[in-house]
């Protein structure tokens, strides 16, 4: 993966640069706006990395101007403004994703490492299968080992978004900003209500588990032979 970030901050650049070439991803490093939207609009990347607060043009400004370029590369904003209206800005601009600081390299790392499978690979599969459960985009039915399961339309979202990124850590902030829309504050409960909902309904009366809790990060779903 090759990912460009634009960053103002000479140190949070230089640490950010490190820590993903350590994680063996390819990282270059612009220190403005006006830097970025050249190397954005010039080169081929996986995944931006925009700094909301910029010199000579803001983030905002330059991902708008890559989308009217045409130029449909992912881009997760990081910004110092995390509040609900802000986040929406920043989507509503052209972002795909918006982490407000201070962070966790972690959560940064696998939001980046969700971009980057997005890119070039249009999400078109209409049946999501996760060992023997499957999920119908079109019909919205859920089925289990041929068994029909029956979840509510939260429960769906949620176990819609696991299945895509199937394999992969989720977080407590990624599903209330893909599943719940912002509509609650990070520390409430409705994550762990749900997914333990949702936990049972695929896995009560089945051999396998398949919903796992990673503690202190997330969730992942996958399949174990």
């Amino acid at each position: 993966m090759r990912i460009l970030v634009i960053e103002d901050d000479l140190e949070a650049a230089a640490y950010l640069t490190k820590a993903f070439r350590e994680a063996g991803i390819t990282c270059e490093h612009a220190g403005d706006g006006e830097s970025g939207l050249f190397m954005a609009s010039e080169n081929e990347y996986d995944v931006l990395v925009v700094d909301r607060m910029l010199p000579r043009r803001d983030g905002l400004s330059v991902i708008s101007a890559l989308r009217a370029r045409g130029v449909h590369t992912p881009v997760l904003i990081l910004s110092a403004l995390g509040q609900v209206d802000d986040r929406v800005t920043g989507l509503r601009a052209g972002g795909d994703d918006y982490l407000p600081k201070p962070y966790a390299f972690s959560e940064l790392l696998a939001r980046v490492e969700v971009l980057g499978r997005r890119k070039g690979t249009p999400d078109q599969d209409v049946v999501y299968r996760v060992g023997d459960l499957e999920l119908d985009r079109l019909s919205h039915e859920v089925r289990r080992a041929g068994r029909e399961i029956t979840l509510q339309p939260r429960e769906y979202r949620l176990l819609e978004y696991l299945m895509k990124n199937a394999g992969q850590v989720v977080t407590r902030t990624m599903l209330l900003e893909n599943v719940w829309d912002y509509h609650f504050d990070p520390q409430t409960n409705v994550i762990d209500v749900h997914v333990s909902r949702l936990r049972s309904k695929i896995e009560k009366d089945f051999d396998k588990p398949l919903l796992k809790t990673i503690r202190g990060s997330g969730y992942m779903i996958k399949y174990d032979p």
